[in-house]
């Protein structure tokens, strides 16, 4: 069995915990309060923030050219696009620019992003990838559901959020990752790392929607 299968296959109840949780399902139907959404898309743009910290550390650590071009190109994409939804659904949601730049984070998304972070500095290109498996392969099995499902939620934010991480922005990049940590040839020792780098990254995504039924709301006013 490969890494990411046995990964996977170790952890599949938590993977499908996070994966169709309420708050992604209640999304995909459409019934998500907006309230709720907003407060997870200003803690989200906190939390991408060091997210693009990990990546930009892994491009550093790169093997070779190959290798970091796939980084650089997910770095674009969160830059760019993704970007520019933030900007646009903060303006859509009445979010200003003040509210949403200065807002801290809740103690689940420190805790996340200091882990991601800390895995930026002091792990190796394989822990960096092997994080960054479990936040977009997630997303893209979330995304990947509600798409197959037919779910177009009538909020035009939710079903472009929806889109953006389903298979045919993340599905080539997620597939590389998964190569990636297949082909390596792993000591015990770097396996059990690579389990509790999957595990800890697995377990705040999940702890990323809980949050959502309290840790969150954090906009200046509220």
């Amino acid at each position: 069995m490969s890494l990411t299968a046995d990964l996977s296959t170790r952890h599949a109840a938590l993977w499908e915990a996070m994966v169709t949780h309420p708050f992604v399902t209640e999304m995909g139907d459409g019934t998500l309060p907006v309230a709720k959404f907003r407060d997870y898309f200003i803690e989200d743009f906190v939390f991408v923030r060091d997210l693009v910290k990990m990546v930009a550390l892994g491009i550093s650590k790169a093997p070779g050219f190959a290798e970091a071009t796939v980084l650089n190109r997910f770095l674009e994409g969160v830059l760019d696009p993704e970007g520019d939804l933030f900007e646009r659904a903060f303006r859509q949601m009445g979010v200003s620019e003040e509210q949403y730049t200065s807002a801290a984070a809740s103690s689940t998304t420190r805790a996340f992003g200091d882990f991601l972070v800390r895995t930026g500095y002091e792990g190796d290109f394989f822990d960096i990838v092997t994080v960054l498996f479990v936040t977009e392969g997630t997303y893209l099995d979330w995304g990947t559901r509600l798409i197959s499902a037919g779910k177009k939620p009538d909020n035009t934010i939710y079903d472009e959020w929806i889109t953006i991480h389903g298979p045919d922005v993340l599905g080539e990049l997620v597939e590389w990752l998964r190569s990636y940590l297949d082909a390596a040839d792993l000591s015990p020792a770097r396996v059990r790392r690579a389990d509790d780098l999957f595990l800890t990254a697995l377990r705040y995504e999940y702890m990323f929607w809980e949050a959502g039924e309290g840790d969150w709301g954090l906009v200046a006013g509220d």
